[in-house]
């Protein structure tokens, strides 16, 4: 059985691999490593393997990693990338550095009101429900660029980009077409309202070589890395 650090080794290279075929430059896509329901003890192993950026979907899980990884926090960045319910933005705002999950103007505005003035500005990405799913949350293709534009405007966050989970597809080319869509999306918002976005997280374990060849610039990967989740995931976050 590998461990975290082969199983990142071999992650990178697939990465690499992906990238040469976009002719893409290695560097220009990030790995996040997802570490839901996964023990902080995994999360530290992945961090000597030389990872840096953590993301969670469950608040109150993250807030105890981050507490009980507390000697690490000047080193690493904290990405929230599940969703993220008005009564838990204060501590979203004060604890992560990345949010990826922002689905509505108003989760924006609390962040800003809420974000500390002595840290850095939190980097946020608008979700979006490329795929139309029913059961997806995200903001519809067609909502993006007003609230682009309403939460580019406010203080104490910084505007970054774009995040979706699409729809499941059994080919890479039908994979590939979701994250071309997103793609575009982004590419508008730079054109039409002078933004200068810079962030697709899009592609996961399943579906990241399809991502990276239609541009992603950050990947969100848990499984290829751990290995499957084998305790129940947190109720609520």
């Amino acid at each position: 059985m590998a461990t975290i650090s082969e199983n990142i080794q071999q992650l990178h290279g697939r990465i690499e691999r992906a990238c040469l075929q976009a002719s893409r430059p290695v560097h220009s896509v990030t790995l996040l490593v997802v570490t839901k329901t996964f023990p902080a003890s995994d999360v530290r192993e992945a961090f000597e393997a030389g990872e840096c950026r953590f993301g969670e979907n469950y608040v109150q899980e993250a807030v105890d990693k981050i507490d009980a990884l507390a000697d690490l926090r000047e080193r690493v960045e904290w990405h929230l990338i599940g969703p993220l319910q008005s009564n838990k933005t204060r501590v979203v705002a004060e604890r992560f550095d990345w949010v990826h999950s922002v689905d509505r103007l108003r989760i924006a505005q609390r962040l800003a009101e809420q974000r500390p003035a002595a840290l850095p500005p939190l980097d946020v990405c608008l979700q979006v429900n490329i795929s139309g799913e029913a059961s997806k949350s995200g903001l519809a293709p067609a909502e993006v660029a007003e609230v682009a534009r309403a939460v580019a405007a406010l203080p104490r966050l910084r505007l970054r980009g774009l995040m979706a989970i699409p729809e499941p597809a059994a080919t890479l080319e039908a994979q590939r077409v979701p994250h071309r869509a997103l793609a575009g999306l982004l590419a508008a918002l730079n054109r039409d309202l002078g933004l200068s976005l810079d962030t697709l997280s899009m592609g996961m374990s399943a579906d990241m070589d399809a991502a990276i060849l239609e541009g992603a610039t950050m990947v969100r990967v848990g499984s290829a890395i751990f290995g499957a989740r084998t305790r129940p995931t947190p109720p609520g976050g």
